[in-house]
This record gives C-alpha cells, sequence and structure tokens, in this order.
C-alpha cells in the first residue's frame, strides 16, 4: 500500500535527513519526494510504500506525529486511496 506523507514548519538543516532516517527505521521506502522552502517555512511531500512497514498503519501514523511534535513539524501520512478521493474534483 502507498501513502502521502506531508511535512511542514520552520527551516532549519537537518528536517530532510530526519524525516527520511525515521521512515527508513520503520521499513517505508519513499517512491517520490517533493520539497520547497517558502520564505522560512519548510514543506515536504512524499509519496511512499508501506509494503515493508514493520508497523500497523496506526502505529506508523502516531510515530511520525511524534517524530514530528519533537522536532517542531507537523508530519501527517494518509493512505493514496483516500487522498485521491478526497482531492477529486
Amino acid at each position: 500500500m502507498n501513502a502521502v506523507v506531508t511535512v511542514a514548519g520552520r527551516d532549519r538543516i537537518g528536517i530532510i535527513g530526519g524525516v527520511c532516517t525515521r521512515l527508513a527505521e520503520l521499513g517505508i521506502n519513499i517512491l517520490d519526494i517533493r520539497q520547497t522552502v517558502m520564505q522560512e517555512y519548510f514543506t515536504m511531500m512524499m509519496i511512499v510504500d508501506l509494503s515493508g512497514a514493520k508497523s500497523s498503519y496506526e502505529e506508523i501514523s502516531c510515530a511520525l506525529g511524534q517524530y514530528g511534535e519533537a522536532g517542531g513539524l507537523s508530519i501527517r501520512i494518509q493512505r493514496t486511496d483516500i487522498f485521491d478521493a478526497m482531492h477529486q474534483v
């Protein structure tokens, strides 16, 4: 199963490296990644593959949320089927 991960917060050194390391620890493969900095704010969107994940979807969501909070970031994960359904015109 694939999912969309979004990351937002004040820009600082190490955000991408830290988030990617956390995903690797959870057994999640990054398929595509886009990031940008708008003034002092960092935003990133990733498509990830959860098929090799070591935890349930709920545990992954909680782990990413906690990691984000500890680093002053908002990190959210959403299954691609739900994301697609919510963004259809």
